[in-house]
């Protein structure tokens, strides 16, 4: 009789204690009153508002998408090279490579988009390209941003750019900041300022140091394969055309092809 006449107060406590727990957790997730679902929180409904064309042909919505996508991975970027840096310079190796290791991987997804892109036959891409001019890739800030971080300034590019003046101070903020290649050079410098070929000859001594610069490596190489796609889908779609922001196209795009972040990494491999 002890232990059935416990047992329903147990229970109770139980559930009592379940109700709070319950509770907790649905003002922990936003569920009480519907304050917060999946659509509020992602902003859903803005963002899908934000697919304007200027024509009504049917290819147009996923040109559009296709490069909102990519700028919403280039403010990812960013903020990963961003805190990839501070980690080199707070000599935490082991988060610096992991926040590369995942721009390496959205770059790889950046390249990959471009095969959507390419479901646009040349033919129902021109069928709108001329209402975009004098728009062009050309004029992505966050784009020059990433360069310009990574360690490839070049002022040049803001003359010709069509960017707002907070855009603009973003750029020049840029270039004003260390990039990832003097944080990489202040960590050498720091330990003992061994040169390239001794860290690469050495991975002993300096295993660290080595895996960062494979993972520079990595994001070089990744943008630079970015490039290359993209110059080839740029001649698959309009051929020899200028673009519309007044570049000569293809051409132009091919004479980025040799550019690096780091060069001298890539030097390094005709020493060893």
């Amino acid at each position: 009789m002890l232990v059935v006449s416990l047992a329903p107060t147990a229970d109770a406590a139980n559930l009592r204690r379940t109700s709070r727990v319950v509770t907790l957790l649905g003002t922990r997730f936003g569920e009480e009153g519907r304050k917060l679902s999946y659509g509020s929180y992602l902003k859903v409904p803005e963002l899908l508002a934000l697919q304007k064309g200027l024509s009504t042909e049917h290819d147009e919505l996923l040109f559009i998408v296709a490069h909102q996508v990519y700028e919403l991975w280039f403010k990812v970027v960013l903020f990963e090279l961003e805190a990839a840096r501070d980690r080199i310079d707070a000599d935490d190796i082991f988060f610096a490579r992991h926040y590369l290791r995942r721009v390496n991987v959205i770059e790889r997804v950046l390249v990959e988009q471009i095969e959507v892109l390419e479901t646009m036959s040349p033919q129902d891409f021109l069928a709108f390209r001329s209402q975009l001019a004098p728009a062009s890739g050309f004029q992505s800030v966050q784009f020059r941003e990433i360069e310009f971080l990574s360690g490839l300034k070049e002022p040049k590019y803001l003359a010709r750019l069509e960017a707002t003046p907070e855009e603009m101070a973003r750029l020049h903020k840029r270039l004003e900041e260390p990039t990832l290649d003097d944080a990489f050079r202040g960590l050498v410098e720091r330990r003992g300022a061994p040169s390239l070929l001794d860290i690469f000859r050495n991975r002993e001594k300096y295993g660290d140091l080595f895996d960062l610069c494979e993972a520079l490596l990595d994001h070089d190489e990744a943008f630079a394969h970015w490039r290359a796609r993209h110059v080839l889908m740029v001649e698959r779609q309009i051929g020899g055309k200028t673009g519309t922001g007044g570049s000569s196209g293809a051409e132009y795009l091919r004479t980025t092809l040799g550019k690096r972040f780091y060069p001298e990494l890539w030097a390094v491999r005709s020493q060893l």
